[in-house]
């Protein structure tokens, strides 16, 4: 059913190991949704791991959408990494300051490009700052540019017409993220214009409960169950979605974790599903 080959993991005691490590790049990726009043790059600003670079997931997107931060081009993706100092066979570890949340979005976006080292970083800020790890305030150091190559991974990817196809065939399990409240429709959506509901035959398993209290990820054994408990099967390849794309990619995670081979995200989820009036939703 899974294959457990390697962790997508770095762990704080790991990191801090190798702060000074010429070919680690660490980024934080920290975001927050627009209605919560902050800002990430400011808090980025603020305190962050010693060399650590801001990743701005809503401008390394596609812009020309009306979606949030859908996939950026493969072109412009490595058009901002080379001017961020990212390049061919940079080890990345990325983190965010909830723990893990948006980490794993940038994760998944580096993996879509055809990036396979980079991890997240387990626990996150938290977790970093909890256990008394260095931090430091500011502008990062101008990184010199380097050459980066996109090879766009589209196996990790569904748009709206592969859900469409998915729901009639049901070829692959459709696991949503999002709150239990919000999945059944007995929450309103966060953004303005979505229906309330879930694409048809999905599953819901939020985010939250893959996570420990500390804001690590919970163990593979852990996991596994929880997919099962949430009537998810796990021989059948997996497509994940959420409201924007952003805690779809924990899921994702955890199942890369424990050797989920045929996991894809679906870019739009439900921002995109839950605005199109012509598409089914269900309730309960």
């Amino acid at each position: 059913m899974t294959e457990r080959a390697k962790s997508w993991l770095t762990e704080t005691d790991e990191l801090a190991a190798e702060l000074d490590a010429p070919d680690i790049v660490i980024i934080n990726a920290s975001w927050h949704m627009p209605g919560d009043g902050k800002n990430a790059r400011a808090e980025y600003l603020e305190e962050h791991i010693p060399g650590a670079i801001f990743f701005d997931i809503d401008e390394i997107a596609d812009t020309k959408s009306n979606l949030p931060h859908m996939l950026p081009s493969p072109e412009k993706f490595s058009s901002r990494m080379r001017s961020m100092g990212i390049g061919d066979g940079s080890r990345i570890v990325v983190y965010d300051a909830a723990g893990i949340y948006s980490a794993a979005r940038v994760w998944w976006t580096f993996r879509v490009m055809g990036v396979e080292d980079v991890t997240v970083l387990n626990g996150g800020l938290p977790k970093w700052k909890r256990e008394g790890l260095p931090l430091e305030s500011g502008e990062p150091r101008l990184r010199s540019a380097r050459h980066f190559t996109s090879r766009r991974n589209a196996d990790l990817v569904r748009d709206v017409f592969d859900m469409k196809a998915l729901i009639k065939d049901r070829s692959a399990e459709i696991v949503d993220a999002r709150s239990a409240e919000r999945f059944s429709g007995r929450a309103q959506e966060p953004r303005a214009g979505l229906r309330s509901g879930h694409i048809p035959g999905a599953h819901n398993l939020p985010y939250a409960r893959l996570l420990r209290q500390d804001g690590t990820l919970k163990s593979p054994a852990q996991i596994e169950a929880l997919f099962s408990e949430a009537g998810v099967d796990l021989s059948k390849p997996v497509v994940t979605s959420c409201g924007s794309g952003i805690t779809a990619s924990v899921l994702a995670l955890a199942l890369a974790e424990i050797g989920h081979r045929r996991t894809a995200v679906y870019d739009g989820s439900w921002s995109e599903w839950g605005a199109d009036q012509s598409l089914p939703i269900e309730t309960g």
